[in-house]
């Protein structure tokens, strides 16, 4: 169990500007990957779903 969860691959995204005169729903993107100020980073798990919203905010974020 633990080698599973080891295993799974993350993505550190990290916000790099506001998101106050973009769209409101780019807005609630960058608050569902769970970001909540400039240079705010968290560790997101690598889905095609995450990857889907991390494009949709490209602009306001940095990935590693």
């Amino acid at each position: 169990m633990k080698a599973d969860r080891s295993a799974k691959k993350t993505l550190k995204v990290t916000q790099v500007k506001s998101t106050i005169g973009f769209n409101k729903k780019q807005g609630d993107v960058v608050r569902s990957i769970g970001l909540r100020r400039i240079r705010h980073t968290v560790e997101v798990p690598d889905t095609p779903e995450m990857r889907g919203m991390i494009h949709k905010v490209r602009h306001l974020v940095t990935v590693e």
